[in-house]
């Protein structure tokens, strides 16, 4: 999918209609629903009825699998290639699809292989990630993702800080045909050029319940990369 910029909201975290109205009009190229804890099946149901108002294609990132929604434009389905816990690797996965498997919109469902790269993060604890690492490592594990197993996707996340652009740079030129996004950290304009100039795909969330007309901005500053 040719995204450039994603908004990502959390079920479990609240957005008044004005908000999710700007959010939606503003020119991103998707909508991307998910987080790291508290995604319910009743909360997500809530928060795509609001965003089914708008034209604005509609992600989930199925992190819970009884949160899985059906309504989606997309699904993607993480994969955490750093867990020490092969359960956050294939063992949820496989549990999921054993369960879901005969209903699942296989059409529409893609991989995205996780690098979870700050250890303070709640997507880091949750998964029991080793966010430790050297570049050598995460270019390593992007390629085991890009030529070994073929994922679409590879997000290279730093949840709660702005990462280290060179070593996300690093990783997309070693890329054959994974489309690379980051998330993490995106506060301002500035950030956001570095990320997009950085990344296939840039991904900003918190921001959205903490600053929304600096958040907003940042599709003007993929836009302004993209010419």
């Amino acid at each position: 999918m040719p995204w450039r910029h994603m908004f990502k909201l959390d079920p479990d975290r609240s957005i008044s209609d004005e908000a999710l109205d700007k959010i939606c009009m503003s020119g991103t190229d998707a909508i991307l629903v998910g987080g790291s804890s508290g995604v319910t099946f009743d909360n997500t149901v809530d928060l795509l009825s609001r965003i089914r108002q708008y034209e604005v294609p509609c992600v989930l990132e199925v992190s819970n699998p009884d949160a899985a929604v059906p309504g989606f434009d997309h699904y993607l389905i993480p994969m955490v290639l750093n867990t020490s816990n092969p359960d956050w690797l294939i063992g949820h996965q496989q549990r999921a699809v054993r369960e879901f498997g005969s209903m699942l919109p296989w059409e529409i469902v893609f991989a995205e292989g996780y690098i979870v790269l700050n250890g303070d993060a709640t997507a880091a604890k949750v998964s029991e990630a080793n966010a430790n690492l050297a570049t050598s490592d995460v270019i390593a594990y992007a390629q085991v993702a890009d030529r070994l197993m073929r994922l679409p996707f590879i997000y290279i996340e730093y949840s709660g800080m702005f990462g280290d652009m060179e070593l996300v740079r690093s990783v997309r030129q070693k890329l054959h045909q994974a489309q690379l996004i980051y998330g993490g950290g995106i506060t301002n304009l500035e950030q956001a050029r570095l990320a997009a100039a950085s990344a296939d795909t840039i991904v900003v969330g918190n921001i959205l319940y903490d600053q929304l007309e600096q958040a907003l901005l940042t599709v003007q500053a993929v836009r302004e990369i993209q010419e």
